[in-house]
C-alpha cells in the first residue's frame, strides 16, 4: 500500500481521505512534511506519513515536530482505531533531530525549550487513548529511534539498511525525548545502557530478539503485519524478569556503578561527560533530564558537545565528496572543481559509480581491501602469483564476513562476490583496478604497463601507494591522467578514511569516480594532492618521531603514551608505531625524509629495534611486549583513567602534538589538502586525533591565546 496526499481533510469533513491542512484560528496550516490517510481497507485505521520536503533522510525538526503535534489534535477531536507512522522515503524512518537546530543553542533556555518540545510531544503521544505503531524501514536513529518508543508497537522491516540506535553520546548529547527512560523500560537497564553508551544500532532481527521491535517483516508483508499488530489489542511490550527488576529503584545504584565503570575504561569523564550524565539522568531522573536542567545545560552546551557536532559537520562534508549528481558536476575540494564547477571532461562518466573492482595484490591490505568491497556489495577479481597467495586473504574475508553479516545467506553472497582471480582476467571487465602491491617503484612501473594495456578504456586505473609519488608511478603509462591514489589505511575493515590522490593534469572524471567509490563502499573520502606522506602520514611521522626522541632521551614509552591518552588520543604514539610496525614507519620516515619534509635523523631507539628485528606487535617485541596481540609491558601500561593529569604529562602531549598541528598547517598553506575543515577531518578520520577537541587546527586555533591545554 502507498500512502498518497489527496483532498485536504479538517475536523468538519472527516469523510475525506487525506490531511493535508489543519485549521488554526480559521486559517488553512499546511502539512509540508507529514500526510495523514485513512487505510485503503479500514477507513477508521490512519497512516502519518513523514517525507520532509529537505532531501536525504528524514529529520525531526521543530517545524516536522510542529507538524506531528498538529495531526494530533486533529485525532484527538475523534480518535482513530488506530494510527501508524511511517515513512514516505525509501531511505529511511528518522535519522534523529536536525542537527542544524543545534547551531542555535547559545543560551541555556533555547537548550531546554529544545528538549522540552520532544519530550513532551513524544510523552503525548504515548499516552493517546488509540493504539500507535511506528513501521520503521532503513534508518531509526536517535529521536527517530524515540518517536518509535513513544508508540505502543514497532515492527522493524528486515532489509541491509535498517538499523536502530540512540547514537547521541557521539554528539556530546544524551537522548532527553525519552529514549533514557522509556527503552530501559522496554529491554532492560543494562541492555539498554550499553546501546546508549556505545552508540551501537541494531538490525532488525537483533531488534526483534532484545526486545526493541515487536515484530522483523519482510517488506512484502510490512503493511499488512503494521494493519494486523495495530488493531490486535495486545498489550504493549515492557521488560519483564531480572530486566525489570533491575529498573526499580533499589537496583539502580548497583546497574549505574557497572554501567560507569564501563565507561571509564574508554572515556575520561572531563572528555566525555555525556555518558556520565546518561548514566547520573537514568539513575535519579528516571530519564527525565528537564529534572536536571542545570545538568542539561552543562551537558548541551559544552565544549565537547559543540565540538563532536563540528566533527559530525565535517563527516558529512566527506560524504558530500563522494555523491554524484544528475547533471555529472564534480563536487570536488582540494584543487579540482573546488568551486563544485563542472569537470570538462568525462562528464558523462562522472556518475557511474564502480560495481566491479578488480585488485592486485593479496597481501594483508591488498586482500583487506578486496573483503570489504565485496562485503558492501561490489563483485571483486582478486589477483596475485598463484592461487596459494590468495588463499590466506580468502580466509581472513571470511572472518571478516562472519563477525559483520549474521544472515548466512548474506555471508554467502559476498563470498560469491571475492573472486579469486590469479591471472588477472577481471582486469579486462572492472570498473575501477587497484594495485595494491609492495612499495617499489620498478615493479609497479611494470604493473601498470600491463594494467594499461588490458584495462578498459574508461576504466579508473588506481594505486594504493602510501609513499610514492603519483607523478612517478604514471610516468611509464601512455595516458598518466588516468592514474589516481586511493590510499586505505591499515586495518581496513577499522579505519573510516581513504585518501583520493590527485597529481597535476589528472582526468576529472576518474577522480570523481575514485570518490564515488570510496562512498559506495562506505568510507570517507578525502581528496588530496600528490605529495610524499599525502595527509595523514606526513602528519603522524613528525608526531611520532617526536615520541621516539623523548625514548632517546630516556622516558618509557608507557610514560609517553599515557600523556597522549590523557591528552585525549585513542591509543600513544608508540603503541601506534608498534601496530604499524617499525619497519615500516622507519621506511616511510626516510621517504618523507628523501623528500625534505621530515627531519632527516631516525631515532636511535627506533634503529636499534629494527636492527634487532624487533618489529612491534607483528614479531611479538617492539617498544612494548605483544602475546595475543596485546601489549604486556614492562612497566605500568598506558590505559584511560579518570584521575587528574599531572602539569608535567599536560606539557608533555602538548610538545608532542605540536608537530603534528604544525606539519597539519603546512600541508593547507601549500594547497595540499583544500582547507583547514578538510584537513581537521582528515586527521581526526585519519589518525584518531581526539575528536571532542575538534580537531587540530580548530584545537590550536582555540588554545593558542590561552595558557596550557583545554581538559
Amino acid at each position: 500500500m502507498t500512502i498518497t496526499p489527496a483532498t485536504p481533510l479538517s475536523p468538519a469533513t472527516q469523510d475525506s481521505t487525506t490531511l493535508d491542512a489543519t485549521t488554526r484560528e480559521g486559517s488553512a496550516m499546511p502539512l509540508q512534511h507529514w500526510s495523514l490517510s485513512p487505510d485503503s481497507r479500514n477507513p477508521k485505521l490512519f497512516w502519518a506519513t513523514l517525507q520532509t520536503q529537505s532531501p536525504g533522510l528524514n529529520t525531526l525538526s521543530a517545524v516536522v515536530l510542529d507538524e506531528l503535534r498538529q495531526i494530533l489534535d486533529y485525532l484527538e477531536k475523534a480518535p482513530p482505531a488506530g494510527l501508524v507512522i511511517a515513512s514516505g522515503k525509501d531511505s529511511g524512518f528518522v535519522a534523529g533531530a536536525d542537527i542544524e537546530e543545534f547551531k542555535t543553542l547559545t543560551t541555556s533556555e533555547k537548550a531546554i525549550a529544545l528538549v522540552e518540545r520532544g519530550w513532551s510531544l513524544f510523552n503525548r503521544l504515548a499516552a493517546v487513548p488509540y493504539p500507535t505503531l511506528a513501521l520503521i524501514k532503513g534508518v531509526c536513529l536517535g529521536g527517530g529511534l524515540e518517536l518509535s518508543l513513544a508508540c505502543r508497537y514497532r515492527i522493524a522491516v528486515d532489509t541491509p539498511g535498517t538499523r536502530l540506535g540512540l547514537p547521541e553520546v557521539l554528539l556530546g548529547i544524551v537522548p532527553a525525548w525519552g529514549g533514557m527512560q522509556r527503552l530501559p523500560r522496554l529491554i532492560g537497564p543494562q541492555a539498554a545502557l550499553d546501546m546508549m553508551l556505545t552508540a551501537k544500532s541494531l538490525d532488525a532481527r537483533r531488534a526483534k530478539k532484545m526486545g526493541l521491535v515487536d515484530l522483523a517483516v519482510a517488506p512484502r508483508v510490512m503493511h499488512d503485519s503494521a494493519r494486523g499488530l495495530v488493531l490486535s489489542g495486545r498489550p504493549a511490550a515492557r521488560a519483564s524478569g531480572l530486566n525489570a527488576l533491575m529498573n526499580l529503584g533499589l537496583m539502580r545504584p548497583i546497574v549505574a556503578h557497572m554501567a560507569r565503570k564501563q565507561v571509564a575504561r574508554k572515556a575520561r569523564q572531563d572528555h566525555y561527560p555525556a555518558p556520565y550524565a546518561l548514566i547520573d539522568l537514568w539513575q535519579k531522573t528516571d530519564g527525565d533530564a528537564l529534572q536536571a536542567p542545570a545538568l542539561l545545560d552543562r551537558i548541551v552546551r559544552s565544549p565537547t558537545a559543540g565540538n563532536l557536532v563540528r566533527v559530525f559537520f565535517l563527516q558529512e562534508r566527506l560524504k558530500g565528496l563522494g555523491k554524484a549528481t544528475a547533471e555529472g558536476d564534480v563536487p570536488l575540494e582540494g584543487g579540482v572543481a573546488a568551486d563544485g564547477g563542472t569537470p570538462t571532461d568525462g562528464s558523462a562518466r562522472a556518475n557511474q559509480t564502480p560495481t566491479h573492482v578488480h585488485v592486485i595484490g593479496a597481501g594483508t591490505m591488498g586482500g583487506d581491501i578486496a573483503a570489504w568491497c565485496a562485503l558492501r556489495g561490489l563483485k571483486v577479481t582478486l589477483q596475485d602469483q598463484g592461487i596459494d597467495r590468495i588463499q590466506p586473504a580468502l580466509a581472513r574475508a571470511q572472518t571478516l564476513f562472519t563477525k559483520r553479516l549474521r544472515d548466512p545467506y548474506a555471508r554467502r553472497a559476498a563470498q560469491d562476490r571475492l573472486i579469486p582471480d590469479p591471472d588477472g582476467h577481471g582486469m579486462a571487465h572492472a570498473d575501477l583496478i587497484l594495485e595494491a602491491i609492495f612499495e617499489d617503484l620498478n615493479a609497479k612501473h611494470g604493473l601498470l604497463r600491463d594494467i594499461e594495456k588490458r584495462a578498459r578504456p574508461d576504466a579508473v586505473i588506481a594505486s594504493n601507494t602510501s609513499s610514492l609519488r603519483l607523478e612517478d608511478l604514471r610516468s611509464v603509462m601512455r595516458r598518466p591522467e588516468r592514474l589516481v591514489g586511493v590510499h586505505f589505511f591499515n586495518p581496513v575493515a577499522m579505519m573510516p578514511l581513504v585518501e583520493v590522490v590527485e597529481a597535476d593534469g589528472v582526468d576529472r572524471s576518474a577522480l570523481q569516480r575514485a570518490l564515488q567509490f570510496v562512498r559506495a563502499i562506505d568510507k570517507l573520502p578525502l581528496p588530496v594532492k600528490s605529495a610524499p606522506g599525502f595527509l595523514v602520514n606526513a602528519v603522524l611521522a613528525p608526531y611520532m618521531l617526536a615520541a621516539m626522541r623523548k625514548v632517546d632521551d630516556g622516558l618509557s614509552a608507557s610514560e609517553i603514551d599515557q600523556a597522549l591518552l590523557d591528552f585525549g588520543m585513542p591509543m600513544g604514539p608508540l603503541t601506534l608505531a608498534d601496530t604499524v610496525g617499525l619497519d615500516i614507519v622507519l621506511a616511510a620516515g626516510r621517504s618523507l625524509a628523501d623528500n625534505n619534509t621530515s627531519p632527516a635523523a631516525v631515532p636511535r631507539c627506533l634503529q636499534e629495534r629494527v636492527d634487532a628485528g624487533h618489529l612491534g606487535k607483528k614479531t611479538g617485541q617492539g617498544f612494548y611486549t605483544w602475546k595475543d596481540g596485546k601489549a604486556t609491558g614492562p612497566g605500568n601500561l598506558p590505559r584511560v583513567h579518570q584521575g587528574p593529569i599531572s602539569d608535567q604529562a599536560r606539557a608533555l602531549a602538548e610538545e608532542l602534538v605540536v608537530p603534528l598541528v604544525a606539519r597539519t598547517q603546512e600541508l593547507v598553506d601549500s594547497g595540499l589538502v583544500a582547507n583547514a575543515d578538510l584537513a581537521d577531518a582528515g586527521v581526526i578520520f585519519g589518525t584518531g586525533f581526539a575528536p571532542f577537541r575538534g580537531g587540530p587546527l580548530f584545537w590550536h586555533n582555540r588554545t593558542k591565546n590561552t595558557k596550557g591545554l583545554e581538559p
